[in-house]
């Protein structure tokens, strides 16, 4: 998460296969809450949110991307671990280029050495009926 009064830019990318769209699992210790978005990163000095979108995936599941459009900006302000957040998403529609990736169910990759995160397919039908969290809500409308 970013330093407290920053606006942080990331860009996430939704890869939807029929009926279930690829989500990254996060969980709020102070609100004891589990939740899921689109997998994506920030964006750094001198980088497009294109190429970050490219980045974040190499870096964290191995994974290259095709078909990249842009969908949209998107305006989050939230709290994540009793902290206020801020941020700029940049939003993308992308797939996978190695096919392994819609077999899974689902993977663990690591953001840092201590933190572990589990990525994985949901059906978005689960996500629509509201028995497990969306963030930012504003990707139903992309859904």
């Amino acid at each position: 998460m970013n330093k407290a009064g920053e606006i942080r830019v990331i860009s996430l990318g939704l890869i939807r296969d029929g009926e279930r769209i690829f989500m990254s699992e996060g969980y709020d210790p102070v609100k004891h809450e589990t939740f899921y978005r689109a997998l994506g990163g920030g964006v750094e000095f001198g980088e497009t949110s294109h190429d970050a979108l490219q980045r974040e995936f190499q870096e964290e599941i191995q994974a290259e991307l095709t078909d990249i459009k842009y969908l949209g900006c998107l305006e989050n302000l939230f709290t994540f671990n009793g902290r206020q957040g801020h941020e700029i998403i940049q939003l993308y529609k992308c797939d996978f280029v190695d096919s392994k990736f819609y077999q899974l169910e689902s993977l663990v990759f690591s953001e840092s050495q201590t933190h572990k995160h589990k990525a994985l397919w949901m059906d978005i039908s689960s996500l629509k009926s509201g028995k497990f969290k969306l963030v930012p809500e504003a990707f139903f409308e992309y859904l």
